[in-house]
């Protein structure tokens, strides 16, 4: 069974995966937790352990985050178009973090996420936006449920792509395909949001109004 497969709560869902497979194995999927990071640390993939509020992990929580809210958003979609494009993004989402969650020199064996994902993010943004007009202005988030979660899970994309940049710029991460992949999924998020609110039949609100 593939690393992604696997979705037990552990102490970081961004780490978890692909170290039960390969320290931890299978068969420990069955136990929800472990007593390894009750020291303020978390293993990575590969050797050593890193403190949990190292820059690596407050990027990978991050992503985490991203994927719980869009799950949230995938929920309470009125629009059968998000519900389909936010479970591929989550699929994306954990292969992701996979790479990340890696070592330097372990990063390569779990790469998997590339120009090939950024195309179809530009592809679904440009799908949806021919049936949903840009706005001109800022707009309120709020004006449905579907896309007030949209809006905060671009928030917390955006999070996490501050997070990534660093890793970036220091060397720690090499593939910036994964910084475009989350610079396009915000984007994908708004124009979701759109297409919610049109969906429910509201109209989107404009941020100086009122």
């Amino acid at each position: 069974m593939p690393w992604y497969k696997y979705t037990p709560a552990r102490e970081n869902r961004g780490v978890f995966i692909a170290v039960c497979c390969a320290k931890i194995g299978p068969m420990s999927i069955q136990k929800f937790y472990t007593t390894a990071g009750d020291d303020g640390t978390t293993g990575l993939l590969g050797e050593g352990r890193v403190p949990k509020d190292h820059p690596r992990l407050e990027a990978i929580g991050a992503i985490d985050e991203a994927g719980a809210f869009l799950g949230l958003a995938r929920a309470h979609a009125q629009a059968s178009q998000t519900a389909e494009f936010l479970k591929t993004v989550q699929h994306h989402l954990y292969r992701l973090l996979a790479e990340v969650a890696a070592t330097p020199e372990n990063a390569a064996k779990f790469r998997s996420l590339g120009a090939e994902q950024v195309a179809w993010l530009e592809a679904r943004i440009a799908e949806v936006g021919e049936s949903v007009p840009p706005p001109k202005e800022f707009i309120l988030p709020g004006d449905s449920t579907g896309g007030a979660y949209l809006d905060v899970a671009r928030a917390v994309v955006r999070r996490a792509e501050r997070r990534l940049a660093t890793l970036v710029r220091n060397g720690d991460v090499e593939n910036r395909d994964l910084l475009r992949y989350l610079n396009r999924l915000s984007s994908l998020c708004y124009v979701l949001e759109l297409l919610e609110n049109q969906t429910a039949g509201v109209t989107t609100t404009k941020a100086k109004e009122g």
